[in-house]
């Protein structure tokens, strides 16, 4: 199985590159989910600035995401965001670390930028389920981030749990069935002994989950879906709490990566399929045999 990691390997590769030999630079790329980054050298070739756009910006502040990156970034982080962005790092190569494995850490955290930025909730909701588990009672707040045009993610904190819950929606009708195919996977995985202790998965069909159902903009079509993931206490201890957000995170990107990728599979399977069946077609055909004969006058005739 393939899983995605949470880094930009294009943010990665470049920063590698530009350390050692630094040199004018100024491309644009968009990651999986629409999220768009911009990096370049605006003044000189040592100063990078690296800028993100992200769909769900204003939601994301508002759940404590310039805090978290104030904390990850410290001074690289940018008053000020470059025109049509969000946020902004500069990051100075000449500052940049000396021995490699410093270095190395460094360049994977600068990778890292939007995924510290959509952790925010999470790491906000975690926090909050601690606190209603010392009191014993009451649901925290319900934080919506809008990441895709028609999809959002919901994550509540309770007293014994967080609930994270994925809306997915495929235009396309063979996705759709891959989709559902895929998500109901998910579901009866859990039931095997080897993963009893992660997180327990359920999947709706067009029927929202309890906890946002009395929402108002969600879609009730069938080509949505909605995927809940329940976090108890042990899924994001101090230890387990970043690997965690990570991988949940992810989970929308991941689902259409595979599906692309089992698309793919048929298709090559099909077309290796109808290759093996043009050979026995082609063996199948009998060989027309010509003989030739002459006439009583000299000339020739050809039978078939």
């Amino acid at each position: 199985m393939i899983l995605l990691e949470p880094h930009n390997v294009i943010i990665q590769t470049t920063l590698g590159e530009k350390i050692i030999k630094p040199s004018s630079l100024d491309v644009a790329f968009v990651d999986y989910d629409g999220v768009r980054f911009h990096l370049s050298t605006p003044e000189r070739k040592t100063l990078l600035l690296l800028s993100m756009h992200i769909r769900c910006w204003d939601e994301l502040v508002r759940y404590g995401a310039m805090e978290v990156l104030q904390r990850e970034y410290g001074a690289l982080l940018q008053p000020q965001s470059e025109p049509e962005y969000n946020v902004s790092l500069a990051i100075d190569l000449e500052q940049a670390p000396a021995s490699s494995e410093d270095r190395d850490a460094f360049i994977l955290s600068i990778a890292l930028f939007k995924r510290n930025a959509l952790a925010a909730p999470f790491e906000s909701a975690f926090k909050n389920q601690k606190q209603l588990e010392a009191a014993g009672t009451g649901q925290g707040e319900l934080m919506q981030i809008h990441y895709r045009d028609e999809e959002a993610i919901y994550v509540q904190a309770s007293p014994d749990r967080v609930t994270v819950i994925f809306s997915t929606v495929f235009s396309d009708e063979t996705d759709r069935i891959y989709g559902k195919v895929f998500l109901q996977e998910f579901v009866d995985a859990r039931r095997q002994p080897a993963i009893q202790n992660a997180p327990q998965v359920l999947y709706s069909n067009r029927e929202p989950p309890l906890e946002i159902r009395h929402l108002s903009n969600l879609r009730n079509t069938e080509d949505t879906g909605y995927v809940t993931f329940v976090l108890f206490p042990q899924h994001f201890t101090p230890v387990n709490a970043a690997a965690t957000i990570s991988h949940v995170q992810l989970f929308r990107d991941y689902l259409h990566y595979h599906i692309k990728c089992s698309k793919a599979y048929m298709h090559s399977r099909m077309r290796f399929r109808v290759a093996e069946f043009q050979k026995v077609l082609n063996r199948a055909k009998q060989e027309v045999t010509v003989t030739e004969r002459k006439t009583v006058t000299g000339r020739t005739m050809s039978t078939r």
